[in-house]
C-alpha cells in the first residue's frame, strides 16, 4: 500500500520544515508528499520545495486544498496532515497494519505542544470524545482509503468544520481506526486566544454546527 501525504498550507514558514523532515524517511520508501499551498506570502513554499514530490497552487481554503491533493494523489491511502503537526517514528507504520487489517479510514490521537495543565485536559478531551463520537479533526491527522474517499464525494468545500463533515460522511460506511502513537500538534491557537476561551468557543461553534449553521458564519467568527 502506498500513502499519498497531503498537506495544506497557508503562511508555515515558522513549522513546515519539522514536519517534511519527519515525512522523509516515508519518501525514501516510496510514499508520496503532497503540499497544496492556499496563497502563502511568506517563505513556505520555498521551503517545502525540496522536501515533497508534488506541489500545487490552490485557492485558499483546507477543504478546497486537500481535495485538490487528492484529486493528483496516487496512493491508495490518502493521509491529511496540518503542517504544524509531528509524525512520530512507527505512525506511518501503525496506519499501514490498519488499513491492511481492513481499516478504510481513521485518525490518530493528539498531543499538544505547550506545557499547561489544562492542555493535557484539552488532548484527552479531544482524544476520548473523536473515539466516542466516530468524528475526527484535522489535527488529528484523518487517513482514509482512495475507495472510501471517492465514495463519500471528498471533503464538502466548506471554509470550517470540513473535516467533522467528512468524518460523518465515513462513518457511514465504518467507525474509524484510532490509532497511537499521538501525532503532535502546535498548540498556537489556544494559547494565543486562551485556552478557556478557545475551548468555550470550539464548543459553541461545533454545537452551532450540529444543528444546522452556515459554515460561512460560523468561520468569520472562529476568524474574529
Amino acid at each position: 500500500m502506498r500513502l499519498s501525504i497531503i498537506i495544506p498550507t497557508l503562511n508555515e514558514a515558522e513549522h513546515i520544515g519539522a514536519l517534511l523532515t519527519d515525512l522523509a524517511p516515508l519518501r525514501v520508501a516510496g510514499h508520496e508528499v503532497i503540499l497544496v499551498d492556499g496563497g502563502s506570502v511568506d517563505a513556505t513554499r520555498a521551503l517545502a520545495a525540496s522536501g515533497v514530490d508534488r506541489m500545487l497552487e490552490s485557492r485558499r481554503g483546507r477543504a478546497v486544498q486537500m481535495n485538490a491533493g487528492a484529486q493528483i494523489a496516487g496512493g491508495e491511502i490518502l493521509w491529511f496532515l496540518h503542517a504544524d503537526s509531528r509524525v512520530p517514528p512507527g505512525a506511518a507504520e501503525a496506519l499501514l497494519t490498519a488499513c491492511r487489517a481492513g481499516a478504510c479510514w481513521g485518525r490518530f490521537d493528539v498531543r499538544l505542544s505547550g506545557r499547561h495543565p489544562l492542555l493535557r485536559l484539552v488532548e484527552r478531551g479531544m482524544n476520548a470524545r473523536s473515539c466516542l463520537t466516530a468524528l475526527a479533526t484535522g489535527d488529528q491527522g484523518i487517513f482514509v482509503t482512495r475507495d472510501a474517499f471517492d465514495r463519500v464525494g471528498g471533503f464538502p468545500e466548506i471554509p470550517l468544520m470540513e473535516d467533522i463533515a467528512l468524518s460523518k460522511c465515513l462513518r457511514r460506511l465504518a467507525r474509524p481506526a484510532c490509532l497511537r502513537p499521538p501525532l503532535l500538534t502546535s498548540s498556537r491557537r489556544w494559547e494565543t486566544r486562551g485556552i478557556v476561551r478557545t475551548i468555550l468557543l470550539m464548543w459553541r461553534l461545533r454545537l452551532a454546527y450540529a444543528l444546522g449553521a452556515d459554515p460561512v458564519r460560523l468561520a468569520r467568527r472562529y476568524d474574529g
